[in-house]
C-alpha cells in the first residue's frame, strides 16, 4: 500500500495529551471537526488497522457470506468448501463491477451479474466467457483481490493492508484477560443501528468513562455505581477495566436481573459482580456483562458524523430456554445508548465554539486518557508509544464506601 499523507498534526500539538493524566489536556477540537482529519484518519487507519467487521456464526455454512465496508472499500466475507473463512474485494476483475449486492446470503459461487465472471468460494476465477483466445491470459492470475482476514472470540476482522502486522500482535495481551469466557459460542438475539451527529472519537470517549453515569444514567449508575471498579494494565492497542455489580443486581438490565439465564460459559468466581467494558482500537467496544456481551461498532461518516452499530449476544441455552426474553436488557441499553448519543452530539455541537479550549482531564477519565494516547500517538506519527498505569487511586473512596456498605 502507499503511505498515508502527512499527519495533519505535528507532534507538538498532542503534546499536552501525552503527559500523565494529571498534568495532561485534551486533544485539539480540529481532530473532531476537521475533514481534512477525517480524511486522513480513512487513510491511516481504518484502511490499514484490524477493525471488526462481523460474526463468525453468521457465515457457519460453505456459501454463506456478509458484506461489509471499510474505510469506503465494499468487501466480501466468505466460509468457502474446504471451510475457510476469506474476505475480498468485492469487485469483478473485468469490467469492476460490483459483484454482490444483498448484505448477507449463501451462493454456490460468486457470479458477476454483467458479465457473467465467475469465481469460487475461494476467490479463484473458474470462468471468463469468450477469453479462451486472449493472449497472455490466464485465470488464475484473475482471481478476486483478496483482503486479510482473521477472527478472535467469534468476532471475524480484516485489514486492508497486506504488509501490516498479524491481529494476535494488534490484540496484544487483550485475549489474555477474556480467555476463560466462550465468547465464540454466543449468538446474536437483536442488533440496532444508531445515526450519531458525534466524530467517532467522542462516541469511544465517552464509552471509556462512566463519570457521566449519575446524572446522564441514573438506570444504569443504580446498578454500577460510577466510581466502583479497577481498570487493566494494557499492553496493546485497547482500554478497558470493569464496574462493579451493586448489591441485589445479578446484570444489567432494566430490573437488575437475570431471570434465571444462565451465566456466560467460563464466567468464574473472580468474575463475580463484575461487569467489563473494553475498547479495542479502533472502533469495538466489547461490553462483556454476567449472562451476555453487547458490542458497539463506531464507523465513522464524515467529521463529527458516525453510525454506532449495538448487537446483544447470549448463550446459545439462555436462547433456547422457553422463558427465554431479552426485552430487559435491550430496552436498558437502547435507553443507555440514546441518553449517550445525546451528550455525544452536545459535545460535538459544543467543540465548534470559538470559546471552546480543550480541557483537563479529571482522575476519573483516565481511560479516556488511555485512549486519547492512542490517538495521539498515531497523529504525531515519531515512532512514540505513550502509556501510563491506571490511576488506582482514583477507585480508593468508592472502595472504602462499598466495604463501610
Amino acid at each position: 500500500m502507499t503511505r498515508p499523507a502527512r499527519s495533519p498534526f505535528r507532534p507538538a500539538d498532542v503534546a499536552a495529551t501525552r503527559r500523565p493524566v494529571d498534568e495532561a489536556r485534551q486533544l485539539p477540537a480540529r481532530a473532531f471537526l476537521d475533514p481534512a482529519v477525517f480524511a486522513w484518519e480513512q487513510e491511516a487507519w481504518f484502511a490499514r488497522d484490524w477493525l471488526c467487521v462481523g460474526r463468525a456464526s453468521d457465515l457457519a455454512e460453505p456459501g454463506r457470506y456478509i458484506l461489509a465496508e471499510v474505510a469506503g472499500e465494499r468487501l466480501i466475507l466468505v466460509r468457502d468448501r474446504a471451510g475457510a473463512l476469506g474476505a475480498f474485494h468485492n469487485v469483478c476483475r473485468h469490467r469492476g463491477a460490483t459483484l454482490l449486492e444483498a448484505a448477507t446470503g449463501r451462493l454456490p459461487r460468486i457470479q458477476c451479474p454483467y458479465h457473467a465472471w465467475t469465481y469460487g468460494l475461494d476467490g479463484r476465477l473458474s470462468r471468463a466467457p469468450h477469453t479462451e483466445r486472449l493472449r497472455d491470459f490466464d485465470l488464475a492470475d484473475a482471481g478476486l483481490v483478496p483482503v486479510r482476514c482473521a477472527t478472535w472470540q467469534g468476532f471475524i476482522f480484516v485489514s486492508l493492508d497486506p504488509a501490516g502486522p498479524p491481529l494476535t500482535e494488534a490484540l496484544a495481551d487483550l485475549p489474555a484477560h477474556l480467555a476463560h469466557l466462550d465468547l465464540a459460542g454466543l449468538r446474536r438475539v437483536r442488533s440496532l443501528d444508531y445515526d450519531v451527529a458525534a466524530d467517532w472519537k467522542a462516541v469511544a470517549q465517552n464509552y471509556s468513562e462512566c463519570l457521566h453515569c449519575p446524572g446522564v444514567h441514573p438506570q444504569l449508575n443504580r446498578i454500577t455505581p460510577y466510581d466502583v471498579g479497577a481498570n487493566f494494565v494494557s499492553h496493546g492497542s485497547w482500554a478497558g477495566g470493569y464496574m462493579c455489580l451493586a448489591g441485589g443486581f445479578e446484570t444489567l438490565a432494566v430490573d437488575g436481573l437475570r431471570h434465571g439465564r444462565p451465566p456466560l460459559r467460563g464466567w468464574s468466581a473472580a468474575d463475580a459482580g463484575r461487569a467489563y467494558y473494553l475498547v479495542v482500537w479502533p472502533n469495538l467496544f466489547l461490553s462483556v456483562l454476567p449472562d451476555y456481551a453487547m458490542i458497539h461498532q463506531v464507523w465513522p461518516r464524515a467529521a463529527g458524523q458516525s453510525l454506532v452499530h449495538c448487537e446483544w449476544l447470549f448463550p446459545p441455552e439462555a436462547v433456547a430456554r422457553a422463558d427465554f426474553d431479552p426485552a430487559g436488557v435491550i430496552d436498558f441499553w437502547d435507553l443507555t445508548n440514546r441518553q449517550d448519543w445525546h451528550v455525544c452530539e452536545l459535545v460535538q455541537e459544543g467543540m465548534s465554539s470559538r470559546a471552546y479550549v480543550p480541557g483537563r482531564y479529571t482522575l476519573m477519565e483516565d481511560m479516556v486518557h488511555a485512549f486519547d494516547l492512542m490517538l495521539a500517538d498515531r497523529y504525531a506519527a515519531d515512532g512514540v508509544t505513550t502509556r501510563f498505569a491506571p490511576r488506582r487511586d482514583r477507585w480508593a473512596p468508592a472502595r472504602s464506601r462499598a466495604r463501610r456498605g
